[in-house]
């Protein structure tokens, strides 16, 4: 592709004939893409669905920001606080609560502050959820949809994979073990399944990584997994990275037979991460004490933030079916379908336009 940087000034905003003309072929295939994904999965019986944007909780992961706006009552009234997605995932839950399931969302989201060739900070997630279903069945259809969707060998970054092999499936203590020096880092939890940052320090000393300075067991965790493991991933073929540490389950329920690990896994092609999925958490009350947890540990590292999601609460009491679901970046779909090097290749009008291009 052309380096928009080369075109005449006079060509340089992004409405611009001649740089949409740059991204068309990029846009046509994201176009195909999406006309092949509302295929594949109406094939397989699913309903597609749309979920509000603005809602008074955008999600509950702890280190995500939102945008935040405020409703006026035209009536009057006292203006209310809302917030943009991060996610539909509490949405779509909700929904499969009243018995719509299988269902999927291409859904418009927003996370605050991520830019750069593969983050965007508004962006479209595709999320399917399917009753019944487990994480075994939930990386079967993955691999299928792929398959679909994508040509048989895609790359970024000068990493290839092969979409016609079986995909990796490694859990993260196998992947530690194997990439990150030995380090068991199931070894590491308390009794309690929480982490144990004195154990992960001596740990990860012992395997030839030097913890930073107050480091604690979040923090050197995804040093570890960014700097030694991830890399190690999606290369040749893809690689679904399974069973996650318990600190780490988010709203994935516990491994019965290993409760230190969670029924989560991200996927990896072509050395990015695609898509994160849980075997949901159904459990009510369990849910309720990760939230409170997740709302003080926000306030403490960043002063502000929402509270917890009381209806998403009151559903799981009424009973959600045991489901998988996962949430899989679309623009980085796009990418890889149409061998784009940046996520602004696959957006309509390029950068992000209040963002610009430092």
């Amino acid at each position: 592709m052309t380096d928009p940087a080369n075109l005449p000034r006079a060509a340089s905003a992004e409405w611009h004939p001649e740089r949409l003309a740059l991204r068309l072929p990029t846009l046509r295939r994201r176009a195909r893409l999406t006309a092949e994904t509302r295929a594949f999965f109406a094939g397989r019986g699913y309903l597609e669905i749309e979920t509000p944007a603005l809602v008074p909780a955008p999600g509950m992961e702890v280190h995500l920001a939102a945008f935040r706006s405020l409703f006026t009552p035209m009536l009057g009234g006292d203006p209310r606080v809302l917030w943009l997605r991060t996610s539909p995932e509490l949405a779509i839950k909700r929904l499969l609560t009243a018995g719509c399931g299988p269902v999927f969302e291409l859904a418009r989201v927003w996370r605050n502050g991520e830019v750069g060739p593969r983050h965007a900070p508004e962006f479209t997630m595709l999320e399917w959820y399917r009753p019944g279903a487990g994480l075994d069945g939930l990386m079967d259809e993955t691999e299928a949809f792929l398959r679909a969707v994508l040509p048989p060998r895609v790359a970024l970054g000068g990493v290839e994979t092969d979409l016609t092999l079986p995909f990796e499936r490694v859990t993260v203590a196998d992947a530690f073990r194997r990439h990150a020096g030995g380090i068991d880092i199931l070894a590491t939890l308390n009794g309690e399944g929480e982490g144990d940052g004195l154990a992960l320090r001596a740990a990860a000393s012992a395997a030839g990584i030097v913890p930073r300075g107050e480091e604690g067991w979040e923090d050197l965790f995804f040093r570890i997994l960014l700097e030694r493991v991830e890399p190690a991933l999606g290369r040749g073929r893809g690689s679904f990275l399974t069973h996650w540490p318990a600190p780490q389950a988010a709203l994935a329920r516990r491994d019965p037979d290993d409760p230190r690990a969670a029924l989560r896994f991200e996927l990896f092609v072509a050395g990015i991460e695609l898509a994160n999925a849980f075997d949901e958490l159904t459990d009510a009350a369990e849910q309720a004490e990760r939230f409170a947890r997740d709302v003080a540990e926000r306030r403490r590292l960043y002063g502000e933030g929402w509270e917890v999601d009381e209806d998403f609460l009151q559903a799981l009491r009424h009973g959600m079916p045991a489901s998988a679901g996962i949430a899989l970046g679309f623009d980085r779909l796009a990418m890889l379908a149409a061998g784009a090097e940046s996520i602004a290749d696959t957006l309509w009008l390029g950068r992000w336009p209040y963002v610009g291009e430092e």
